[in-house]
């Protein structure tokens, strides 16, 4: 058996260890092994592709050091916080990396007739372009780099549908003709960077959430045609995997948003509406130790997660003063949002990670329908999952969104530092609901002084 036979079966190996990765990532109870399955899948590719003849090894050797000190870098310097930021970077780069792959290989080919191959150029070139810029923005807006809200300007529409037709006219002209448009193939390339910044800017913070799942179904995608490109099986059977999956969990979250996926594919979406500012009313404050008595007296309590939590890395002794709930005779669950924090699964990670147990956490329909007989629901840092303008108010940016809600408890207590609105930037009226108490401060410390509470009770 030849050398290019190995590294098939090789390739194939690794493209059905991606399929087994990424259906045992379905389950949080084998998500850790479906994430080494599609590690090893990937270490695989990688040690056959190095055995193509003709590579320069040291290259590509410098290339793969430089990459896995960023990557234990990132992985134990940036906070928990900051991931859904740090996603939308590599999104980015997948995209950029593709984007290069396809332009290489038009400057060594030099296609001189339309085919499969500048086909490929153009679609790799035209997706991670706006994969690569699309993602630097909605990094820069969870970073709050830039405003979060929806930045909009005049005739925004026309003008990205514009440049979409432009783009795509002119790859058809350098598709008659490739070897012979490099200045055609180059304004694609800056049309479709320039679309994705006007693509992703009119997005508000709410919606953070869809353009992550969508930006990285887009990398896929851009994967996959640059797999075509250089006529690599792998990389197209793995960058379809993460353009379908990407897909799918953008529905999931559009759903989630009450968005419709058409609304995300044509860009500028929840930003229309201006909600009603200034909330009229008093704003109950209580203390820590009014909290534990309201707490030792339930016995149903729903715990409601958010980014301040995540903020606050607060999960440990949220987990520790559910444990002190139930050791009370309070049946505890914890109602996570579909799109609570700033990416997808962002407080199933946290609430992970402090080991609580997965079928304590439940969805929004689960709770809704019994919230009334809820004794005390906890909100956590969370603010636009839980704002009732949502569910209330056709004026507001939320309205229509599935929200939980806790306005229907027979208590809500509300852990935040202050009454200012959430990442969307829509007022709340929960803060001043006759059945809500604020308990202001940083997450953990409030959180640390109730669990001290109820030791010092026992």
């Amino acid at each position: 058996m030849n050398n290019a036979a190995h590294i098939e079966i090789a390739y194939i190996t690794a493209a059905v260890l991606f399929c087994f990765g990424i259906k045992m990532l379905s389950s949080p109870k084998t998500a850790r092994k479906g994430n080494l399955v599609s590690a090893f899948g990937m270490l695989l590719a990688v040690g056959a592709t190095l055995l193509y003849k003709g590579l320069d090894l040291r290259w590509i050797g410098v290339g793969m050091a430089l990459g896995g000190i960023g990557g234990v870098l990132a992985a134990r310097l940036v906070q928990m916080t900051a991931m859904p930021q740090m996603v939308a970077v590599f999104n980015g780069f997948g995209g950029a990396a593709s984007l290069l792959v396809a332009w290489s290989e038009y400057h060594i080919r030099h296609p001189e007739r339309m085919g499969l191959m500048p086909i490929a150029v153009a679609a790799t070139v035209i997706i991670g372009a706006v994969t690569f810029t699309g993602s630097m923005i909605a990094y820069a807006k969870l970073a709050e780099r830039i405003p979060s809200r929806p930045i909009l300007f005049p005739h925004q529409h026309p003008i990205n549908a514009a440049l979409g037709i432009t783009a795509v006219g002119c790859t058809a002209v350098f598709l008659m003709s490739p070897a012979s448009h490099y200045a055609l193939f180059l304004f694609v390339m800056l049309t479709a960077l320039v679309l994705g910044v006007l693509l992703v800017i009119p997005i508000g913070g709410a919606d953070m959430p869809v353009v992550i799942c969508l930006l990285n179904s887009y990398s896929g995608l851009a994967a996959a045609a640059a797999g075509f490109v250089i006529l690599n099986n792998v990389l197209i059977v793995s960058g379809a995997l993460v353009g379908a999956s990407g897909i799918i969990l953008t529905r999931i979250m559009c759903k989630a948003m009450n968005r419709s996926l058409a609304n995300v594919l044509f860009g500028g979406f929840g930003a229309l509406r201006q909600g009603k500012k200034g909330y009229h009313g008093e704003a109950r404050s209580l203390s820590v130790e009014d909290a534990y008595y309201l707490l030792e007296a339930a016995r149903s309590v729903v715990f409601v997660p958010g980014y301040g939590m995540a903020a606050a890395q607060a999960q440990h002794v949220v987990r520790e003063l559910g444990e002190l709930l139930e050791s009370n005779g309070a049946e505890v669950k914890y109602c996570i949002h579909p799109v609570a924090g700033r990416m997808p699964g962002h407080m199933n990670v946290l609430l992970a990670e402090a080991n609580v147990p997965y079928e304590k956490l439940v969805e929004p329909p689960d709770v809704n329908p019994i919230m009334d007989t809820v004794d005390v629901a906890v909100v956590i840092g969370a603010n636009d999952v839980v704002n009732p303008a949502a569910r209330d108010e056709p004026s507001s940016p939320l309205y229509g969104m599935p929200i939980i809600e806790v306005d229907r408890a027979r208590t809500c207590v509300v852990i935040k530092r202050s009454l200012n609105p959430g990442f969307a930037g829509v007022d709340n009226p929960l803060f001043f609901k006759p059945n809500t108490r604020m308990l202001f401060g940083d997450a953990k410390q409030v959180v640390s002084s109730l669990v001290a509470e109820f030791k010092e009770a026992t």
